[in-house]
């Protein structure tokens, strides 16, 4: 094959990130429960509160802390507590700190890329968090380059192609997503590798749509290996 650039998205493509999110999800649920509404309607305005902070605010730790404070607060009222608030950022601050736990077959797989294609890590997030991750991560020697957005959107995959030169033809996007990495790579004119994770997260969820480029679906990040 010939030498391909390759977009690799970090968050639970490279390393797990949305699996503590959930668990502290979850547990923030159960605390709630007693304030009588279900699971799923407190699940569903905190999916309500992330959307619209994650537009005034982005992504990350600080701006899912504030989603799970608002929704709190609204939902408890006038029986609202400060212990419950103050936990609310014991479990945010231990959330930042969490060292990336990488998926298997990442780092073998990385080495193999790096040979013989040229590897891109585009992630997006709060930039200080998603910097600190990828250093945590020991992966950053693997890429030539490590670009954080704060959106993933058909326009930031065309800026990437103009930034790098990309030849759309011999350019991929992998990642987990099919609203940030998948869709809007291959509306840019990309091709994409999609490596569904079970734990994607609820508001990155979409149908896979189709494009100019082509699609690979593939169910470990080690199949790479075969295709590139």
């Amino acid at each position: 094959m010939a030498r391909q650039t390759i977009l690799i998205d970090a968050d639970d493509t490279l390393w797990e990130n949305n699996i503590f999110f959930e668990k502290a999800i979850d547990d923030f649920i159960t605390q709630l429960e007693h304030l009588g509404y279900t699971r799923e309607y407190i699940r569903h305005i905190l999916n309500e509160t992330e959307r619209r902070n994650i537009r005034q605010h982005g992504y990350g730790v600080r701006s899912f802390r504030r989603s799970l404070e608002e929704t709190y607060l609204k939902l408890a009222g006038n029986a609202a507590r400060r212990e419950v608030v103050k936990e609310i950022e014991r479990v945010a601050h231990e959330l930042e700190g969490t060292p990336p736990h990488i998926l298997d077959g990442v780092p073998e797989t990385l080495v193999y890329l790096a040979k013989h294609h040229r590897l891109i890590l585009l992630t997006k997030g709060e930039p200080a968090e998603q910097a600190a991750k990828v250093e945590r991560s020991g992966l950053q020697p693997y890429f030539e380059a490590i670009e954080i957005v704060l959106e993933k959107d058909s326009g930031t995959y065309g800026k990437m192609i103009d930034q790098f030169k990309i030849v759309k033809s011999h350019g991929w996007m992998v990642g987990n997503s099919p609203r940030s990495d998948i869709n809007p790579a291959l509306q840019s004119g990309l091709n994409a590798v999609f490596i569904p994770h079970v734990a994607t997260w609820e508001l990155e969820k979409d149908e896979v749509e189709s494009g100019t480029g082509k699609l690979l679906i593939l169910s470990g990040f080690r199949e790479l290996r075969t295709h590139f």
